[in-house]
């Protein structure tokens, strides 16, 4: 089985993200769940989200405290007290929307890092506005890239089926994401296997 964690704010799409994510998997063949973790429930606020994704049927149903991958929808939380890489298993990706580079970011060397500029692409493409662009369905373009939990034609699908408005657009954010992720140094877009 494969968890994994989305870590986001209030308005950025961590709930539709996480549902984007299980639906992509189905569309693979496989078992999913999907659901999020609320605390003060308003914009801006820590949100966490959850993905399952297995091969056989998932019987277990309690949040994820050991994840094999996190995505990171807003780098501040990085620095705002929110231990993102917690429980994170050893060789697990953590995707974050960030143009910095954050292999040495306190906490990261064992993991693999990659980034993607999801604010700039998302903006590009009319998804969100400049002061709040919304980066949920652009970042999973770049995690199905690096992780190959699934495909991005399932991903592009989910994302026609699930999100509410501008279906086209974000649609195109994923498919850039995909192609303008960045690997950090001693990070590898092949699974360890």
């Amino acid at each position: 089985m494969i968890e994994v964690r989305i870590h986001g704010r209030g308005g950025q799409g961590a709930v539709i993200a996480s549902e984007i994510l299980a639906t992509a998997s189905f569309y693979d063949g496989k078992f999913c769940q999907s659901f999020p973790a609320f605390g003060v429930e308003r914009r801006g606020a820590p949100v966490t989200a959850f993905t399952r994704i297995d091969d056989k049927y998932i019987r277990i149903r309690t949040q994820i405290y050991a994840p094999d991958h996190i995505i990171v929808l807003d780098q501040t939380l990085l620095t705002e007290g929110v231990e993102v890489t917690g429980g994170l298993k050893h060789g697990g990706w953590i995707v974050v929307n960030s143009r910095k580079d954050l292999a040495g970011f306190p906490g990261f060397n064992k993991y693999r890092v990659a980034t993607v500029d999801a604010n700039s692409i998302a903006m590009s493409h009319g998804v969100g506005t400049s002061t709040a662009p919304v980066v949920n369905t652009t970042i999973l373009g770049a995690f199905v890239r690096v992780t190959e939990l699934v495909t991005i034609d399932s991903v592009i699908k989910a994302i026609k089926e699930i999100v509410p408005t501008k279906r086209d657009q974000n649609a195109l954010a994923a498919q850039e994401a995909y192609e303008k992720v960045f690997y950090h140094k001693g990070s590898s877009p092949w699974r360890e296997g």
